[in-house]
């Protein structure tokens, strides 16, 4: 059984996260901004009540990042999985910059992934095997980038990877695993109903990934496939 920690549990897939390690024994702390206006998230909550711990958590929040801590305790943490993120304004094209809309998706997107990390460092390091998955997206590539646009959601995954690599790097020492996670064009509400994989198919794939993951997939920006994306 590992110990689980999973941001932005309100909905989509981070909700899923929970269902899926519930399901497989795990114990769980859930963060969602609004958690009770989540009825499925609370619902789990009332079912599992030995081994999910939901809380109020926006993650750009000092008081509520120190809570998730004191709520922690002395427990280790195995995984931590940084899912919580925003899309920002739409549309997004030349012409009509938001820079306060820009500065808070930064803020959630890139900022506060290594705030959480930061957070959690210590019981980190006596977790078993332990390993930070950042949940980033392909938008965030620039070689994949054929489209253009989306100027603010873009720019902020492509922060978010290089947060990831450098943390990969400095943690590498403490035996912390770091992966940087793309999982797929899933059908939620951020990637609507054109999107191309069901939320249940995309989380159970990112957990296969983590728990196969070696220091050779150290800082690797991963597909939903497993498959290497390139930067």
């Amino acid at each position: 059984m590992k110990t689980v920690v999973v941001t932005g549990c309100g909905r989509g897939i981070g909700l899923e996260f929970v269902r899926q390690l519930l399901a497989r024994g795990d114990r769980v702390f859930a963060g969602a901004r609004r958690p009770e206006a989540s009825s499925e998230l609370m619902a789990l909550a009332n079912a599992n009540r030995d081994r999910l711990t939901v809380l109020p958590l926006d993650v750009t929040s000092a008081p509520h990042r120190a809570n998730l801590a004191a709520t922690l305790g002395g427990t280790s943490v195995d995984l931590l999985i940084n899912n919580a993120g925003v899309y920002g304004p739409v549309p997004d094209r030349l012409g009509n910059t938001d820079e306060e809309a820009w500065l808070e998706t930064f803020r959630v997107n890139a900022i506060a992934p290594r705030q959480i990390v930061e957070t959690l460092l210590p019981h980190l390091r006596t977790g078993t095997r332990p390993c930070i998955a950042l949940l980033s997206s392909k938008m965030g590539s620039m070689d994949d980038n054929g489209s253009g646009g989306v100027y603010i959601y873009r720019s902020s995954k492509a922060a978010l990877n290089a947060v990831g690599v450098s943390m990969a790097r400095d943690l590498a020492d403490q035996g912390i695993l770091t992966l940087i996670l793309h999982p797929g064009w899933v059908l939620t509400d951020m990637g609507g109903p054109d999107a191309e994989i069901d939320v249940s198919e995309s989380v159970a794939a990112m957990l296969k990934t983590l728990d196969d993951a070696s220091d050779a997939d150290n800082g690797r920006f991963i597909d939903v496939d497993g498959s290497t994306i390139s930067w």
